[in-house]
């Protein structure tokens, strides 16, 4: 029988003044066995950066049918595509098909840097495609935040993104590629 998912379970409150968002999330994720624990923290703060009353998590990396995150209307069409890591540029066209808006969230540092390099220009040849880098450093620094349960606040003010709990506080540091 193989490894089961790990299951998180988080309170989740957002203060985002930047776009007057004020709304605490009650979130479970679950943690596939191959997934890094800065993945899934990965995934939690993308929730809090683009966080709308439809926007849910996909079936995760098990599935490439569906996106790490995803918002849909309610008449089921995508209005935002939100994917993790470094994907495949031909991935990031068919996602630009499907959905109003792709997001494409890259945080592993250099190796994102180099992805970047090699497809900047097919990417901005994409009209509603952002891409987003979180820096790995401060990734690290927020994946100490992560427990099987857990309460944390992300504050979202002037473009400047913190995420803290009851005894610690982050400062998670994001760029716009495009």
């Amino acid at each position: 029988m193989g490894t089961k998912s790990t299951i998180y379970k988080a309170e989740l409150t957002i203060t985002d003044i930047d776009r007057q968002y004020y709304e605490t999330h009650p979130l479970v994720i679950a943690q596939h066995p191959s997934e890094p624990d800065r993945r899934v923290m990965a995934r939690l703060i993308v929730f809090a950066i683009f966080a709308h009353e439809r926007l849910e998590f996909g079936r995760g990396i098990s599935s490439d049918q569906d996106p790490d995150l995803w918002r849909r209307d309610l008449t089921g069409v995508i209005e935002q595509w939100i994917e993790l890591g470094q994907p495949e540029e031909s991935d990031i066209r068919k996602a630009c098909g499907l959905s109003k808006e792709v997001i494409i969230v890259t945080y592993s540092g250099n190796s994102a840097d180099v992805w970047w390099s090699k497809n900047v220009s097919s990417l901005t040849k994409q009209k509603n495609l952002k891409v987003l880098n979180i820096d790995a450093e401060s990734l690290d620094q927020a994946t100490r935040l992560l427990d099987r349960r857990m309460t944390l606040t992300a504050l979202i003010q002037d473009g400047e993104f913190q995420l803290s709990n009851s005894i610690d506080n982050v400062t998670v540091i994001s760029n716009l590629r495009k």
